[in-house]
């Protein structure tokens, strides 16, 4: 490889996070043609361009919005640059829709037989919400590794087949740490919160008995099991936690999104005083333990001092994100802080450059409907770059029940049942609405419309079940 070409390749390694190093030595390679193919080379490093575009796709990957990256592909393409197995995976990542281009692209060239580009095609199939195309892949994959059945075993959980991640799991030869919490975080996300436990107690106590050892959980792990204990109702989900804390304080160190999942753990379960306890011990903090912190005093009755907490964030030098803002706002709600709530949701984008997304664009209807500003809540609302969802209206709804104005709120009502005809607790709230003002005829007329609908009132309950699983 001529010395300048891999001068430059050694440079771009060396400062994969830097910028601006970069984008200066990608002005180099342009500037020296070192990015044009030499199609008559045929010396041992004839593969050196394609080693040079892999390099700055990875580089970019991190420094640049996806378009630019994915610019990079195409001009590789352009100067008949031959793409290999590494050029593949970094640019999976990118999609945010369908890469069936990307994936033709891999067949036209012969890379997908690379266990490394399958098992990234898999992974990106299975976050964007495609199924059938993961199991598609995964089906092509002669003898999945325990790499490509955990990704697969992802793309089970994302998608809601929690029994095929649990049959896939159980066939498994090969089984680890991510194994086993791609199966809780599948039961996480599909509500089932027991079950979640059930496999983390089957994890520390089982694990792979008949390979004579113990797998042992890690952040993720810890993370995904507090939320299930965090979501439980009842005691029993206190409880659970409570053991998982212990387990944490004999076998690990607190780390940052451990001790972040206990506070979130402890506040949602109304132990605030625990939460404090473990935030104060806390060395290193990042945002999302700030965060979880202040959500827990926001949702525990602690407006203050979760506005101060906000405070205190920032003199650390911590800048606030999306979450923060979501609670913040809620804490301003909740104490009818209309003012400072409006500025600070001004402040979002001028300030801290995070843009509004829909949770906060609800707090702020919140925060004017529970002033009775309802003028100005259905002016926000009228107001937003996209179409409110149940959330946002359902905050109007509410508002419009608590002050009594019931023409905005069958308006509201009704935009409502429109988005989720099946949602019992918009009828309800309707007809209880037009009940408090004595409208009887209306509010029978919405529980009729709720029974021919067939929706009926969900009752309370709680899981109880569990599952066990065999050790091959």
């Amino acid at each position: 490889m001529p010395a300048s070409s891999e001068f430059l390749l050694q440079f771009l390694q060396r400062f994969i996070q830097h910028p601006n190093q970069i984008k200066q030595i990608h002005s180099l390679l342009v500037a020296n043609h070192l990015l044009l193919n030499n199609l008559q080379n045929s010396s041992p490093w004839k593969w050196r361009t394609t080693l040079l575009y892999n390099a700055l796709i990875r580089a970019y990957l991190n420094i640049s919005p996806p378009r630019c990256t994915l610019q990079l592909f195409t001009q590789m393409l352009a100067h008949g640059v031959i793409p290999n197995s590494h050029t593949f995976p970094p640019l999976f990542k990118l999609v945010s829709s369908p890469c069936r281009p990307l994936h033709s692209q891999a067949f036209k060239r012969g890379v997908l037989v690379d266990p490394f580009v399958q098992t990234s095609l898999l992974g990106v199939y299975g976050k964007l919400g495609h199924l059938n195309d993961a199991c598609k892949v995964f089906e092509e994959i002669l003898n999945p590794c325990i790499v490509a059945c955990n990704a697969m075993l992802d793309a089970f959980g994302r998608n809601g087949d929690v029994g095929s991640a649990v049959s896939l799991f159980e066939s498994m030869r090969e089984r680890d740490v991510v194994s086993w919490t791609s199966v809780i975080n599948g039961f996480v996300r599909s509500g089932r919160f027991s079950d979640g436990i059930q496999v983390f107690e089957n994890m520390v106590t089982v694990g792979e008995v008949g390979m004579g050892c113990l797998v042992k959980p890690n952040e993720a792990t810890f993370v995904s099991v507090l939320s299930c204990c965090a979501n439980l109702d009842g005691g029993i989900g206190l409880y659970q936690g409570k053991q998982i804390h212990g387990y944490v304080v004999r076998n690990e160190a607190l780390t940052v999104y451990t001790g972040t999942a206990l506070i979130d753990f402890y506040g949602k379960t109304s132990c605030l005083e625990s939460a404090r306890k473990i935030f104060s011990k806390m060395i290193a903090k990042k945002v999302c333990t700030w965060n979880a912190m202040i959500s827990s005093l926001a949702s525990s009755g602690k407006e203050e001092e979760a506005l101060n907490m906000f405070e205190n964030m920032k003199l650390e030098g911590v800048h606030p994100n999306e979450v923060t803002f979501v609670a913040v706002l809620t804490a301003c709600a909740r104490t009818n802080l209309v003012e400072f709530g409006l500025e600070l949701f001004k402040s979002m984008v001028s300030k801290y450059g995070v843009l509004p997304i829909m949770e906060h664009y609800g707090c702020v209807v919140d925060l004017l409907g529970r002033a009775g500003l309802l003028n100005e809540a259905t002016e926000i609302i009228r107001t937003m770059p996209f179409q409110p969802d149940g959330s946002v209206l359902g905050a109007l709804l509410g508002a419009c029940k608590t002050h009594g104005a019931i023409e905005l709120g069958n308006e509201v009502g009704k935009r409502l049942l429109e988005l989720q005809p099946q949602h019992c607790g918009q009828y309800v709230l309707l007809s209880s609405l037009n009940a408090d003002l004595e409208r009887w005829d209306q509010a029978a007329d919405l529980r009729k419309a709720m029974v021919e609908a067939g929706i009926r009132k969900i009752p309370a309950y709680s899981l109880t079940g569990s599952i066990s699983f065999g050790s091959n």
